[in-house]
């Protein structure tokens, strides 16, 4: 299978112009591109767009018609299961179930701190919030039982039109994580990862879960580019994609051997200004993506 390659619409985009990420989108999708995928910021990360990716996606998926929607990763300690189910569940609806559930634990104690949950509780809660949405979109009613939450003969306000919910992507490299990605998800979701690492996270996927679970999981991650010719504007937090020179042939190198590692799709997460995003896409597409196979 191809990798599916796809595109964070992370960069700071103007905010006098609200729909010019929307307009990124659409030329993704025009592109070809798999997915474009959005990260889940409370407060000024200096990063680039830090908005609430369900809400950015619902406005994405109004504008396109193909492209996949993953939040990148959403902080599932951030919601309630029942409002994280019930969000989650209404862009399943309205986007025809292009929804990929991307969901971490988080780590920043600014933001635990402005939302009132400690931080301390933040594997507990995305367990128990992941187990009781799931719940809760596959069976009407639900009846649930954690440390958090508890439903009795719940039905949620708008079950999913994709069957048990939209595919969750479990992000995170600790052994804390894989363990998630076995028990709650269709999917793991990595970061900056080169094709050694998807190896090894394939091999302790198999030590902690068994092969036959281990093999149905979809394998993902971010991997950070900045294509030639256009200049960064802020270190990405991980190894850039093709070396620190990327050329069409060492960044098609690259993907070509994570595929080859078991990595089924790739988001690239540009340090780029906004204005460049679209020439930066438009590279990958006539450059890049012929060269992979």
């Amino acid at each position: 299978m191809p990798l599916r390659l796809g595109v964070s619409l992370q960069p700071r985009w103007p905010v006098d112009d609200g729909a010019a990420v929307l307009r990124a989108a659409r030329h993704a999708e025009d592109l070809g591109f798999d997915h474009v995928a959005v990260g889940n910021r409370l407060l000024d990360s200096g990063f680039g767009l830090d908005t609430d990716p369900l809400v950015l996606l619902s406005a994405v998926a109004g504008a396109t018609t193909r492209l996949r929607l993953l939040t990148s990763v959403l902080v599932a300690p951030f919601y309630p299961a029942v409002v994280l189910a019930n969000q989650a569940a209404t862009l399943d609806v309205v986007s025809g179930g292009r929804l990929l559930l991307g969901v971490g634990t988080g780590w920043n104690p600014d933001e635990f701190a402005a939302v009132g949950v400690p931080a301390r509780e933040r594997g507990a809660r995305t367990d128990d919030h992941l187990a009781a949405a799931k719940a809760l979109w596959a069976q009407r009613p639900a009846d649930f039982d954690g440390p958090f939450t508890t439903l009795r003969r719940a039905r949620l306000g708008v079950p999913p039109v994709t069957a048990g919910g939209p595919p969750v992507w479990v992000g995170g490299h600790s052994d804390a994580a894989l363990r998630r990605a076995l028990r709650f998800g269709d999917g793991w979701y990595g970061t900056g990862v080169d094709a050694a690492e998807v190896t090894d996270v394939r091999r302790r996927l198999s030590d902690l879960g068994g092969a036959k679970d281990a093999d149905r999981l979809t394998l993902a991650s971010a991997v950070f580019l900045t294509p030639p010719g256009v200049p960064a504007v802020t270190t990405p937090p991980g190894r850039p994609l093709g070396g620190t020179t990327p050329s069409a042939a060492s960044v098609a190198d690259d993907l070509g051997r994570l595929a080859e590692a078991g990595l089924t799709a790739c988001t690239l997460w540009l340090p780029i200004a906004a204005e460049h995003v679209e020439k930066a896409m438009e590279w990958v597409a006539s450059e890049v993506a012929p060269q992979l196979t």
